[in-house]
C-alpha cells in the first residue's frame, strides 16, 4: 500500500491578503498613538495566523485501514470506487450535482477532487467529495489499499 497524506493549506496569497489586512488595521489604529497600533497588529496577526491555520488544517490520509478526512474516519471495507475530479467536474459535484447527505470536504481554493462512494448499507452517505491537490495520487491510494479494489 502507498500511503498518502496531504494537508489542504490556504495558498500563499491568502496569507498576504492577511498581512495588508492586519496592515490597515493598523494604519487604522495609528491616531490613536503608537501602543494601539503595537497592540492592534499584534492581535490582529495572531487572529489572522490562526484563522488561516486552522482553516488550512483538514488532512486527507490514507492509512492502514481507513481514510481519514478531516475529522471524519472511515473504514476501506465501507468504500467503494474512487474517481479523480478534474475542475469542471469537481465544481459540478459540488454545486448543481451535489446531495445534502454526501460528506465533503470542500476546499474552495482546491478545484481538483476525488468522489468516493459509500457503500456501507447502515450509512446514509452516498459519497465522500474531497478536495485534493493531487486526485490521481488519492485514487491510486485508495485502490491500492483495498485488496479487493485493484
Amino acid at each position: 500500500m502507498k500511503p498518502y497524506d496531504e494537508r489542504l493549506t490556504v495558498p500563499r496569497t491568502w496569507w498576504l491578503l492577511a498581512v495588508l489586512g492586519v496592515a490597515l488595521f493598523g494604519v487604522a489604529l495609528a491616531p490613536l498613538g503608537a501602543v494601539p497600533v503595537l497592540c492592534g497588529l499584534a492581535v490582529g496577526g495572531a487572529v489572522a495566523g490562526v484563522a488561516l491555520s486552522a482553516y488550512g488544517s483538514a488532512r486527507i490520509r490514507v492509512v492502514a485501514d481507513s481514510l481519514i478526512a478531516g475529522q471524519a474516519r472511515i473504514p476501506l471495507t465501507a468504500l467503494g470506487e474512487a474517481r479523480a475530479l478534474d475542475a469542471d467536474e469537481a465544481r459540478a459535484w459540488r454545486s448543481h450535482r451535489a446531495d445534502a447527505r454526501a460528506h465533503m470536504l470542500l476546499r474552495a481554493y482546491i478545484p481538483t477532487a476525488v468522489r468516493v462512494e459509500v457503500v456501507d448499507p447502515d450509512d446514509p452517505t452516498p459519497y465522500l467529495y474531497l478536495s485534493t491537490r493531487r486526485p490521481d495520487r488519492l485514487t491510486a491510494a485508495l485502490v491500492a489499499s483495498r485488496p479487493d479494489m485493484a
